[in-house]
């Protein structure tokens, strides 16, 4: 079992704060259009980080949970890919300008790492309380994945989310986006302006991913901590991501796919390992390198086959998936 003492903890959670701080005031301080060169040398910056963080950590901890470590990383990066297509849909559907897309972006990744290190401290309580939960989660990501693979050529509608719903419903909403802010005053009403809305569904938006990514990071590693920094360094790139591949998620085909077979294949091995503990000492468990070949396998080969599948048919155009079919949830009219 891994021991963090209070101190590591705390340069752990220092070094990311300093790094969130560092993401908002380039995304809320200093909102601009961001360039292809500034998008790609950020996103070096936070992977470079991630390994760094993922080489010391396994050299003082032991490579066993570094590998865990590094495991968990990839499947919270590729999740969080996934993730940027429904940003790119939110900030399409609700025609956000450039200059306040790093600003939404910022607060959605604090909005998704506050909900992560909930669901975080949940999950870990219920694994050492209840071993069944291994089961449950696995179950869990068992149902996700098939729903993932059956819907894998669809769009969420940003129109369906509840918080969306209950915004436009209950909120004096302005026309314009009013420089940027979330909430101004017209004729001396407060109102809130759309900014207001596609965070909302943002948020909305973060919950569901929350809610998949935790078991699936689980699957991989039982340490809260090690679950806690994979996240937090994946959703820490973000934003720079997002300017990155924004151009080239379209051309990612086969990327729900591969995401269904991911979360699939963490499943049965929860499953498996539930079974290990609490059934027989002779089921079979994946172990983490295994785990760990078996993901990068996936996602190399599913955006191979992505690339050569758009280039040869441009006019393909991939899509995040999702979980419902359109015609069980649709849009009010």
């Amino acid at each position: 079992m891994l021991e963090v003492s209070a101190l590591g903890w705390t340069v752990t959670i220092g070094v990311i704060v300093a790094l969130l701080a560092l993401d908002l005031t380039l995304g809320v301080l200093r909102p601009h259009v961001v360039g292809f060169r500034e998008a790609a040398a950020w996103s070096v910056f936070y992977i470079a980080v991630a390994i760094a963080f993922g080489v010391v950590f396994g050299s003082i901890a032991g490579w066993d949970f570094g590998t865990e470590y590094f495991a968990g990383y990839i499947v919270e990066k590729s999740l969080s890919v996934d993730n940027l297509f429904v940003f790119v849909i939110i900030m399409s559907t609700f025609a956000v300008p450039e200059r306040y897309q790093q600003e939404v972006l910022t607060f959605g990744i604090i909005i998704a790492l506050i909900l992560r290190v909930i669901f975080i401290a949940v999950g870990a309580a219920l694994l050492s309380a209840f071993s069944f939960m291994f089961l449950i989660f696995g179950l869990i990501l068992l149902y996700t994945a098939v729903q993932l693979f059956r819907h894998r050529d669809e769009d969420p509608s940003v129109d369906d989310n509840a918080l969306v719903k209950a915004g436009r419903r209950f909120l004096p909403v302005t026309e314009d986006y009013v420089e940027g802010k979330m909430i101004t005053k017209i004729d001396g009403k407060r109102m809130v302006t759309p900014l207001f809305l596609v965070l909302l569904a943002i948020g909305g938006t973060d919950l569901l991913f929350a809610l998949d990514s935790i078991p699936a990071v689980f699957g991989v590693t039982e340490e809260a901590y090690i679950v806690f920094v994979a996240n937090a360094f994946a959703l820490l790139g973000l934003r720079a991501l997002f300017f990155l591949v924004k151009g080239l998620l379209d051309r990612l085909v086969y990327l729900s796919t591969g995401l269904s077979i991911i979360l699939a294949f963490i499943g049965i091995k929860l499953v498996l390992h539930w079974a290990h503990k609490d059934i027989s000492d002779s089921v079979p468990e994946v172990s983490t390198p295994v785990s760990l070949a078996v993901i990068l396998g996936i996602l190399v080969i599913t955006t191979v086959l992505s690339l050569i599948k758009s280039s040869k048919d441009p006019s393909l155009k991939a899509h995040p998936g999702s979980l419902r079919a359109k015609s069980e949830h649709p849009a009010d009219k």
